[in-house]
């Protein structure tokens, strides 16, 4: 789009209230799905006790999910999410069974003992059922049952956007992590399930199957529970990383040993460059694995899932278009980045989904920068605007539990890009990526948290850059700053348009015909004459500025 009138702000923030207005094309469920809603404002999770039974052999799941917590409100209904066609049998508290009523994917339930604000509860939800089987993962979610190549069972998780409530019951809201999180999967033998965090028993049932007990010892995002069951190998290695020794756990498919042990040797090199940038691996407590999934990848916390058949690429393509990506595998990048953007912090709001694939796209640059040099780095940024449709905005809907534009990934990892070239001071841009990790560690975020922390960050240093309007324009329109150039015979004359009130990249460009002299042009919507005085083809601007840029000669 190219009109300036086009309204900055697409939707409203709902109130939170599972009974607030719908935006336009939405429905209850999706206010239900997206809000922090009476039915879950009143109490905060402390820990997940989840145990889950898992039948291949006619696709159905049965378990039960203990939910501590914290009372923090004067006691409502509670809600609890788990998705169509999963069935709830009974939840219980204190040795009783509670009254419950389903309103689509959400179950609320009249709790009966007091809940006193400050006092800590235990609620367990008993369920089965087949559940959603995944259609398109990992984008369009659920249970996936597949077989490796040689006909065994091969079944993993997918779900994010979906809800981690597709097959466990759960507060199935991004806002509110557990300090920690037991995942207890039970499989056929000789089935050997990985999931998150440290193994702590495999318990043999006497019954032809096995009991995998995983332990999380730190917060973690509900979508990022993972079952992945098959048949694997293993092997462990340390990193020694900035906060020491690092567990590093492979988990391929028996079938793919020997090739994963040659691509997964990336995962050192690319550990220690996340490092370097973004600060310490945030899960040392629970080490990092990579697992192979029958899907493509997914950031799950500490085990990270992988599916790009061991080559580099994205399934073996440059989704840059410059051959860079080809010198590395995108799904251990990619995904692996997430554990600093999308797993240490997290979004609140499916709306601010850019915190997670903004920042990820932009580790793939920062990762061919520290494989092949800055100007790399930046080639391959740049190449990956070919990706960007400016379709709809990058930031839709609050409180429903939407999705906003692809252009995410490519666009928003542009948009940094552009603002490191506007701070010009790469140990300064370095010490604000490291600080959002160390500020909001362990943390859930909104978008406007993550937005201000850059923009002080960058103001502290260049006190005239305002970085807001900067976030409005990639996040929040379609439109692309456009830069008008035009020779006249008294000079070069510019000005923007297609920009949202304020845009300021405060943009450098220098005169050929001087190389020692570097210029800032101005914010200009009216024309304005360049001074000092230019020709117009002497005029070079970085390529690093993600603007359109149209030169014109005065008749």
């Amino acid at each position: 789009m190219t009109n300036r009138s086009l309204l900055l702000a697409m939707l409203v923030l709902l109130a939170g209230s599972a009974s607030a207005q719908t935006p336009r094309g939405f429905t209850h469920a999706d206010t239900l799905r997206g809000t922090d809603g009476p039915g879950r404002s009143w109490w905060d999770v402390v820990f997940y006790d989840l145990h889950v039974v898992v039948s291949p052999a006619d696709s159905t799941i049965a378990g039960r999910n203990g939910i501590t917590y914290r009372v923090t409100r004067a006691r409502q209904e509670m809600q609890i999410d788990l998705q169509v066609p999963l069935a709830v049998d009974s939840i219980t508290q204190d040795g009783r069974a509670l009254r419950f009523r389903r309103d689509g994917n959400a179950f609320f339930v009249t709790t009966t003992a007091p809940q006193p604000i400050g006092s800590t509860k235990i609620v367990t939800v008993f369920y089965h059922g087949h559940p959603r089987a995944a259609v398109n993962p990992p984008w369009d979610g659920g249970l996936i049952w597949k077989k490796d190549s040689l006909g065994r069972a091969f079944i993993a998780t997918a779900n994010q956007g979906l809800g981690a409530s597709v097959w466990w019951p759960n507060k199935d809201y991004a806002g509110d992590e557990p300090d920690s999180q037991r995942v207890a999967i039970t499989v056929p033998d000789p089935m050997v399930n990985v999931s998150n965090g440290r193994l702590r028993s495999v318990r043999a049932n006497g019954d032809g199957t096995t009991t995998w007990e995983w332990f999380v010892t730190a917060p973690i995002n509900n979508y990022g529970i993972a079952i992945n069951a098959g048949t694997y190998a293993h092997w462990s290695e340390v990193f020694e990383g900035e906060r020491g020794p690092l567990t590093l756990d492979f988990w391929p498919l028996a079938i793919h040993a020997d090739t994963a042990r040659v691509q997964w040797q990336q995962a050192r090199p690319m550990i220690a460059c996340f490092e370097h940038w973004f600060g310490p691996y945030p899960w040392y407590e629970d080490g990092y694995k990579l697992v192979e999934a029958p899907h493509l990848g997914m950031e799950h916390q500490s085990a990270v899932a992988y599916g790009n058949g061991f080559k580099n690429g994205y399934r073996g393509r440059d989704l840059s278009g410059t051959g860079l990506g080809l010198k590395w595998d995108f799904i251990t990048v990619h995904e692996s980045a997430h554990e600093w953007f999308a797993n240490n912090i997290t979004a609140k709001d499916q709306a601010d989904m850019w915190v997670h694939e903004s920042f990820a796209n932009y580790a793939e640059g920062l990762y061919t920068e520290c494989q092949q040099g800055k100007a790399a780095g930046a080639e391959y940024v740049i190449g990956t605007r070919t990706g960007i449709k400016n379709d709809r905005p990058i930031i839709p809907a609050r409180g429903v539990n939407a999705q906003g534009s692809g252009d995410m990934y490519p666009k928003g990892g542009n948009m940094l890009h552009m603002i490191r070239e506007i701070l010009d001071d790469d140990d300064a841009w370095r010490d604000i990526l490291r600080g959002l990790g160390s500020t909001f560690r362990h943390q859930t975020v909104t978008g406007q948290q993550v937005r201000d922390y850059i923009a002080k960050g960058v103001r502290e240093r260049f006190p005239a850059a305002h970085l807001e309007p900067i976030f409005q324009q990639y996040l929040e329109t379609t439109m692309i700053p456009t830069l008008h150039l035009e020779q006249r015979a008294e000079g070069v004359a510019y000005k923007w348009s297609d920009v949202v009130p304020g845009f300021d990249p405060l943009l450098q460009y220098a005169d050929k015909a001087n190389p020692d002299l570097t210029l800032r042009l101005g914010a200009a919507t009216e024309w304005q004459l360049l001074r000092p005085k230019v020709q117009l083809d002497d005029i070079a601007i970085s390529p690093n500025y993600y603007i359109k840029v149209v030169r014109t000669k005065a008749p």
